[in-house]
């Protein structure tokens, strides 16, 4: 069974950083891609960005520019670098990881993001 660890979340400032951290444990097929997810109050779960293993990535276009995905394939485990935080960043930070055969689909509990002043 395959469960994801969040970690990283927290308070920040304006213009401030962050950087969210998820690994995967389990039987995890190799063709897969992780992602962040987010979900702010009121609003629908969006994605932030994602990365495949065969190496693309893919971001949302209200972080282009800001938010840097990386990720370890090997110990499957992937990080959200986020620069220039803005008020409307915050929310749960989801990770998610789909597998390509079988059909898997994974989350983490989630992890807050506030970003005030």
């Amino acid at each position: 069974q395959v469960q994801l660890v969040e970690s990283g979340g927290g308070l920040v400032q304006p213009g401030g950083s962050l950087r969210l951290s998820c690994e995967a444990s389990g039987s995890v097929f190799s063709r897969n891609v992780m992602s962040w997810y987010r979900q702010a109050p009121g609003r629908e779960r969006e994605l932030v960005a994602a990365a495949f293993s065969h190496g693309g990535k893919n971001y949302g276009d209200s972080v282009k520019g800001r938010f840097t995905i990386s990720r370890n394939i090997a110990v499957n485990t992937v990080n959200l670098q986020m620069n220039d935080m803005k008020p409307e960043d915050t929310a749960v930070y989801y990770c998610n990881l789909r597998e390509f055969v079988g059909g898997g689909d994974h989350w983490g509990q989630g992890t807050l993001v506030t970003v005030s002043s």
